[in-house]
């Protein structure tokens, strides 16, 4: 492992040493977490932000850590963490197979989107170039950065039907993307509601240490307990109230979760349980 000395100090300020040689980099922009994971040959940045100029951005920042041979992995397809790839090309992107897939048929009108709805930056949005992850894998991947190795894993559908987590064995910390989150309810948007508490119940096996959020603080195993908790009660209640013949609607004020993100998260539920998703 490279020494704590190669870390400078205008880069402490910045990245969190959360384990040997293990950083995180919390942005003001859409509150995102990234990691990056140094071993004796390369580095790991587990995602890259939301658009063109923020990937360089975060490129420039990791090469105040490191001069490494660098690696990207992206947990899953959403922008915030998977816009910044084209600047860290060359590099071999990994993800889950489906990650290419939704980042090429929904990049465009993701763009057209953010430019629309955040005029002031709407041309950082609609010039960023989309850089698909070249590396993919269906259930698990290794990648060796030299005299240590980093787990991907793909646990199940939740968040997205492409969420991967980051494991770094020796030191038992995980990067979870957006399978977890901090500081707000959950995402629902593309979520598969009925297969989450399944796949952070299986995620729960390698939550030994510090867990990096998608969004928000650092936390422990009891936090993904309790959101297991919440994500199987609105599981629960959906399956419920659409075997009495009720709707989404009918669900809505016994969910665990504030209405806005309830109301989304019921109708993919619901969908779910008439096989639509």
């Amino acid at each position: 492992m490279r020494p704590a000395s190669s870390v400078t100090g205008r880069s402490t300020r910045l990245w969190r040493e959360i384990a040997d040689q293990v950083f995180v980099r919390r942005y003001v922009d859409f509150d995102v977490s990234v990691g990056l994971v140094l071993g004796d040959e390369a580095a790991l940045v587990i995602d890259t932000r939301g658009s063109e100029r923020q990937g360089r951005e975060l490129l420039d920042e990791v090469h105040w850590i490191t001069n490494n041979r660098l690696v990207v992995a992206n947990t899953h397809h959403h922008y915030d963490h998977a816009f910044g790839n084209f600047p860290f090309l060359p590099a071999e992107i990994w993800a889950h197979e489906q990650c290419p897939v939704r980042l090429a048929a929904d990049s465009k009108e993701v763009q057209l989107t953010l430019a629309a709805t955040m005029p002031e930056v709407a041309q950082e949005y609609a010039e960023t170039h989309i850089a698909l992850p070249d590396k993919t894998f269906r259930t698990s991947a290794e990648v060796d950065l030299g005299g240590r190795k980093v787990d991907l894993t793909h646990f199940g559908r939740g968040h997205t039907d492409n969420d991967i987590v980051v494991v770094v064995p020796d030191c038992h910390v995980v990067f979870a993307g957006d399978l977890v989150e901090q500081g707000g309810p959950p995402s629902f948007e593309d979520s598969y509601p009925m297969d989450w508490p399944g796949t952070l119940g299986r995620m729960l096996d390698v939550a030994l240490g510090p867990i990096v959020p998608g969004h928000g603080d650092i936390v422990r195993r009891s936090f993904i307990e309790g959101q297991l908790a919440d994500l199987s009660a609105l599981a629960q209640l959906a399956a419920r109230v659409r075997f009495d013949g009720g709707s989404a609607n009918d669900a809505l004020a016994l969910s665990p979760f504030p209405a806005r993100a309830a109301g989304v998260a019921l109708q993919r539920a619901f969908a779910q349980l008439a096989g639509e998703l």
